[in-house]
């Protein structure tokens, strides 16, 4: 008889482990392995009181569920949710742009700016002031002017959208939906496109504020938030005049004000030649509001010879539609879009139809 019983808490014993290793991860077994080992001594130590038996059963199977439930529990938490990339997301809460600097004070120069709805990652807080990091853009903005935490969260929900990131060396945006049609302009790889609407295999974006379409299989899809926008410094003693210098940061502090088709007023909204207008007019030069009438002012020069102050002229198939400031490192400041407004892009995002010069220097 004590045989049998000892047969019988074997096979139980045996059997709970075995239903416990099935439901826990294998980091986990160890300690199965080991509350199987106690109970079979207790148990047999016990004797054949079947209420011990039936106890102690329960009690092993009970702990190695526990266990596994535990387990499970930490390698939930070892991976923290992310929303559109952002482990600690905080929100530009502004009515334009935030301004980022290079350290935790108002005295310190401006490294960017976080547009309206922006998202970034909150690093650390320094006080008042919270060191982030955005696109390519580090440094510290104050705390009171991001949201935060669920109201982070739920801000995201209402203002994020898919982006389109061209993923071969010259995107054809064309005009339709299909390739028979004329190409309306080139994109760079790497740039990124506010998708409009999905048609399967094609994709309707935004351009500046135009409608045109991209093939689906060129581009790569992710679900965002604006980001910060840098602000390019010019170098002196590299053949850059002084006033080309000036004319690139007075241009620069407009970045992340609002884009208005038609619109001349730097501060309130202004559209691309209205932002290239304005910006000269300054400097006692008097463009026409109309980018087509503006690129036949001054003379043409090679894109490689560009300097700080010349102009980048961009067309949609049928003639030029935009045009853009050149800044030095490549880039050029633009008013692009309603949803972007103000902002430094790269000067070949788009292949441009010609580039000017009006400074003579």
């Amino acid at each position: 008889m004590r045989s049998k019983l000892r047969k019988s808490i074997a096979a139980c014993i045996a059997g709970a482990a075995i239903f416990g290793m099935v439901q826990m991860p294998v980091n986990a077994a160890g300690s199965v392995e080991a509350g199987v080992a106690a109970m079979l001594s207790d148990s047999l130590t016990v004797g054949a009181g079947a209420a011990s038996l039936d106890a102690g059963v329960t009690s092993a199977l009970g702990s190695s569920l526990v266990s596994g439930e535990a387990a499970l529990g930490s390698v939930g938490e070892s991976a923290p949710a992310t929303i559109c990339g952002y482990t600690n997301l905080g929100i530009a809460q502004v009515e334009n742009h935030l301004n980022i600097r290079e350290g935790a004070g108002e005295e310190f120069d401006l490294v960017g700016k976080l547009p309206v709805d922006a998202g970034c990652e909150i690093l650390e807080a320094d006080g008042e002031w919270f060191k982030i990091q955005s696109g390519k853009v580090t440094g510290y903005v104050k705390g009171e002017f991001l949201l935060t935490g669920q109201e982070a969260a739920n801000r995201a929900d209402e203002v994020k959208s898919i982006v389109a990131t061209s993923a071969t060396q010259t995107l054809n945006a064309r005009v339709e939906p299909n390739t028979d049609c004329s190409i309306w302009t080139m994109i760079a790889e790497g740039e990124e496109l506010q998708m409009l609407e999905d048609q399967g295999e094609w994709l309707k974006v935004d351009v500046d504020g135009d409608e045109c379409y991209v093939a689906r299989e060129f581009v790569e899809l992710s679900e965002q938030l604006p980001k910060a926008m840098t602000m390019t410094e010019i170098r002196y003693g590299e053949g850059i005049s002084d006033v080309r210098v000036d004319m690139v940061q007075y241009a620069c502090q407009f970045v992340g004000n609002r884009y208005v088709w038609g619109g001349t007023s730097l501060t309130n909204g202004v559209d691309c030649s209205g932002f290239t207008m304005r910006i000269y007019e300054k400097y006692g030069i008097y463009l026409p509001h109309s980018s087509s009438a503006q690129s036949g002012y001054g003379t043409r020069i090679e894109a490689s010879q560009a300097k700080p102050g010349d102009l980048f002229f961009y067309g949609n198939g049928g003639g030029i539609n935009h045009v853009a400031m050149y800044i030095g490192n490549g880039q050029v400041v633009h008013a692009s879009s309603a949803k972007t407004g103000i902002k430094i892009s790269n000067a070949f995002y788009r292949s441009p139809i010609c580039v000017t010069r009006l400074i003579s220097d």
